[in-house]
Formats: C-alpha cells, sequence, structure tokens
C-alpha cells in the first residue's frame, strides 16, 4: 500500500491526464481546431497513465512496478513533444509520421477525393496557442513536471523496502 503523499501525487496526474484529454477533444471537436498526426500521439500518454494510476489505486500489490511504467509512459511522451516541438521550431524536419493518413484497403472513389481534397495538418503548424505557448511546449512543461514527481514517488519505495 502507498502513503498518502505519493497517492495524492498520482491522484493529481490522474485528474490532469482527463483535464488534458478532455481539453483536446474539447479543443478539436468543439473549437474545431484540426489535430496533427504527432498531437494524437501525444494523446495516447494520457489516457495509459490513467489506466495505470486506475490499476495503482486498484491493486495493492505492484505499485512500484506501475510507478515505474507511468515514469516510462512521460519519458515517452517528453521525447514525442520535444520531436514535436522540434519540428514546429524547424529543428527537425517532418517525418512521415506527419503526411500518414488511415486508409483502408476498400476505399471507394469519393472517400479517396474527399481525401485528396481534406487538407493535411502538418506537424510544423500550429493552430493553437494558450498564453502565446503551443499545446506541444506546455505538454514538454507538464511531462517534465510528471516525470521529476513520479522518480520522487518511485524513490519512496525504494527508501521504503
Amino acid at each position: 500500500m502507498i502513503n498518502s503523499e505519493p497517492k495524492f501525487y498520482l491522484k493529481i496526474i490522474l485528474i490532469f491526464s482527463l483535464i488534458a484529454l478532455i481539453s483536446a477533444y474539447f479543443i478539436e471537436y468543439v473549437l474545431g481546431h484540426q489535430p496533427c498526426n504527432l498531437c494524437l500521439i501525444e494523446r495516447i500518454p494520457y489516457a495509459l497513465s490513467i489506466v495505470l494510476i486506475t490499476s495503482i489505486f486498484l491493486s495493492k500489490k505492484n505499485s512500484k512496478f506501475f510507478v515505474l511504467l507511468l515514469i516510462l509512459t512521460f519519458i515517452f511522451a517528453f521525447s514525442i513533444s520535444f520531436y514535436h516541438l522540434g519540428i514546429e521550431q524547424g529543428f527537425f524536419k517532418e517525418s512521415t509520421v506527419c503526411n500518414v493518413k488511415n486508409y483502408s484497403e476498400n476505399i471507394s472513389k469519393e472517400d479517396l477525393i474527399k481525401q485528396l481534397n481534406d487538407r493535411i495538418v502538418s506537424c510544423k503548424d500550429v493552430t493553437f496557442r494558450i498564453f502565446g505557448l503551443s499545446l506541444t511546449s506546455i505538454n514538454i512543461a507538464i511531462n517534465l513536471l510528471f516525470i521529476i514527481t513520479l522518480i520522487k514517488i518511485y524513490t519512496k519505495y525504494e527508501k521504503n523496502k
């Protein structure tokens, strides 16, 4: 069983992950800002963190293992966000991930024409900003904060062996 301080921080990360996902879908579907493929990939760690933190609270065992998985999840998230910011700032070239559309094997002529007319959102285009910052740059700061917090939680497990 984890003590109250790590449990408190895990609840904060859980709530923040929920808010991040809800906000992303709100910005996409209500405000109408189309995300690029990297933006969509950046949502995955938040969804995974919700599952992992819920597992920690439901399971009395393996909390240390789940926290380690959370650290790895947010390191992955930080890496993707850093790469995305590099594309936004022109430090890196766009990869093929940025231009991939979801094609199925059986596509009608009308669907193909519609997809050709659809504008693909480039990973270097920032379509939404908060306080002048792109969501990717905010995501980097959040991921870094989560990594530091989770490492502190993990080291508490090491001290309490």
